[in-house]
């Protein structure tokens, strides 16, 4: 038999852990003295020890080590934990993508996060702009449009207002857009002005300060971001106002929100 540190020494475990581990149910002394409360293990249960250590190695929780010992499937639980460290391997690498990818620059201009977009219902109106300055008289007249539909209907707080470019590429004129704006439910239509509800989506984001004739430098940096990071889109790009003309007397101080969603 086996002092609680001789066998701390052999097993290579702690007395911290081996107390743990019995507290757990884990890993049982073959005996305790009634008298003096030490514990002693047999040689034999080196084995478990070892066991018990290597499944921690491989950061099996307590709750998985339990469920081995106690007959589940070491297979079954493995190819899980496998597949959990396989998804962290791929964060972790698009992780150290990013920072190359901003060592690599003389400065980051952009800093792109992942975020959730609840589900919501929006009225939408689709049109075809012969300039992209066209789209800051278009999308007021959408907005009267539709309040004269629907007069009692509510924008969502805080709000959500964006564009999508139904092109699939940059064009200078002729200039294919949908506008959405969220609201608290749908309303009444018209040949112009739809309801829809969008499915929560998780989209990677950057904000763009400042006037749009840059603009284009967000989206570039947005899309070789995912790119480099091995996201797969899937959807549309969304071009969300946040300060702009409307609430700014300088353009230096307008902000947009580029979303693009991701799988």
């Amino acid at each position: 038999m086996l002092k609680i540190g001789e066998f701390s020494k052999l097993s290579h475990l702690t007395v911290k852990a081996l107390r743990f581990y019995e507290k757990e149910g884990i890993l049982m002394p073959a005996a305790i003295d009634e008298w003096t409360g030490y514990r002693y293990y047999e040689t034999t249960q080196l084995n478990k020890a070892a066991a018990v250590k290597a499944y921690r190695q491989l950061d099996l929780s307590i709750e998985e080590i339990k469920a081995i010992f106690s007959g589940a499937d070491v297979k079954l639980i493995l190819s899980k934990k496998a597949d959990v460290l396989t998804a962290e391997r791929k964060s972790i690498d698009v992780r150290l993508s990013v920072i190359k990818s901003i060592l690599e620059e003389d400065k980051m201009k952009y800093q792109v996060t992942e975020k959730i977009i609840p589900e919501t219902t929006v009225y939408y109106a689709e049109t075809t702009l012969k300039k992209y300055q066209d789209i800051m008289s278009w999308i007021p007249a959408v907005g009267e449009e539709c309040a004269k539909l629907n007069p009692d209907l509510k924008c969502s707080e805080p709000p959500y207002e964006f564009c999508e470019y139904l092109d699939g590429e940059h064009k200078e004129t002729d200039i294919r857009i949908r506008h959405n704006e969220a609201v608290t439910k749908a309303g009444t239509e018209s040949e112009n002005i739809k309801f829809r509800t969008l499915p929560e989506t998780k989209v990677l984001s950057v904000y763009h300060k400042g006037a749009y004739d840059n603009i284009g430098e967000a989206y570039a940096f947005i899309m070789k971001y995912a790119e480099r990071g091995g996201y797969k889109t899937s959807g549309l790009a969304r071009e969300s106002y946040i300060d702009g003309i409307w609430n700014k007397d300088s353009a230096d101080e307008w902000l947009t929100e580029i979303q693009l969603p991701i799988e």
